[in-house]
């Protein structure tokens, strides 16, 4: 069955090109994003997987581990991570799982089948600490990932989960956001000292209260 938010994201067991890996373990207390690739050597991935190389900062500030996951075997990842280092700049510098009996990509819904029926499609999960699945997304393979927005995702998970607010259509880190609709006015004046703008009773905007 297909994996939902809120759900337990599957544990397992692997192999992957820093040895092996049990995942929940391995994400101990962290957040982890979890995406994977259609077949190495491919071009599309080795943009991808430079990007998330390069945005190693990103990932650490947000107490986020990547984890990367293709049906080829580890040596295939080896020798693709050269190229991926030459043309890119950036190292590999997180784990790539070798997943050739599909058992992760099965646990996740990696294959469909009218898209391909040997190789994963480019699925995108995001889970937090209590390894609770808060996003999914599955891109076809000719289109690659923009990895900005899924640090602009994880930092709205991680903001409301703080607080009483969600984020607005386009927001980044900084920006103002909404008051939950949950709150009466008496409970936001309390919890927003800087106050908030009523455009209507249900939209409450306020400025970003961690800032």
């Amino acid at each position: 069955m297909a994996l939902r938010l809120g759900d337990i994201a599957p544990d397992f067991t692997a192999d992957t090109t820093q040895g092996p890996v049990s995942f929940h373990s391995w994400k101990g207390d962290s957040w982890a994003i979890l995406f994977s690739h259609p077949k190495d050597f491919t071009p599309v991935c080795t943009t991808e997987l430079g990007t998330v190389a390069r945005l190693k900062p990103e990932w650490d500030a947000r107490n986020v581990k990547p984890i990367g996951l293709s049906v080829d075997p580890i040596d295939s990842h080896v020798a693709w991570e050269g190229d991926i280092a030459e043309t890119q700049g950036n190292a590999v510098n997180f784990p790539v799982i070798a997943d050739p009996d599909r058992t992760v990509a099965d646990l996740y819904d990696m294959i469909h089948p009218n898209a391909s029926d040997t190789f994963t499609v480019r699925s995108v999960f995001i889970i937090d600490p209590s390894n609770k699945v808060r996003l999914i997304l599955t891109y076809p393979a000719s289109t690659g990932r923009n990895f900005d927005e899924l640090l602009r995702v994880i930092d709205s998970l991680q903001l409301t989960d703080g607080y009483k607010v969600a984020t607005p259509a386009n927001w980044t880190d900084g920006g103002d956001v909404i008051v939950a609709p949950a709150l009466s006015d008496e409970e936001a004046d309390a919890l927003f000292p800087k106050g908030y703008t009523k455009l209507k009773p249900y939209l409450r905007v306020t400025p970003q209260p961690n800032r």
